[in-house]
């Protein structure tokens, strides 16, 4: 299983980002996935998960009305379209799936800043 995130940057507060999270190894369409981010000192935290169609998503309180998660069974991709980006946003986001085991990618770093 390989999961390789790209897509994050430096972005002022109110910007936009989408983070994309290409995937191989394993059935993709077969499995809901994830976008976690994690802060120093802090736990991992789950922002959206998406099930294996699409059809079903969830996220956190605290993106809820900015972030959007999207997959494209096709292209073995997830993306997490975030706007209006805030300071408390910046974190290293990590692409998540539980396919017999817990898989992470590498992460891409998310800095929102002026």
């Amino acid at each position: 299983v390989q999961l390789v995130e790209s897509g994050g940057g430096l972005v002022q507060p109110g910007g936009s980002l989408r983070l994309s999270c290409a995937a191989s190894g394993f059935t993709f369409s077969s499995y809901s996935m994830s976008w976690y981010r994690q802060t120093p000192g802090k736990e991992r935290e789950l922002v959206a998960r998406i099930g294996r169609t699409g059809a079903t998503t969830y996220y956190a309180d605290s993106v809820k009305g900015r972030f959007t998660i999207s997959r494209d069974n096709a292209k073995n991709t997830v993306y997490l379209q975030m706007n209006s980006l805030k300071p408390e946003d910046t974190a290293v986001y990590y692409c998540n799936v539980f396919a017999r085991d817990n898989y992470w990618g590498q992460g891409t770093q998310v800095t929102v800043s002026s």
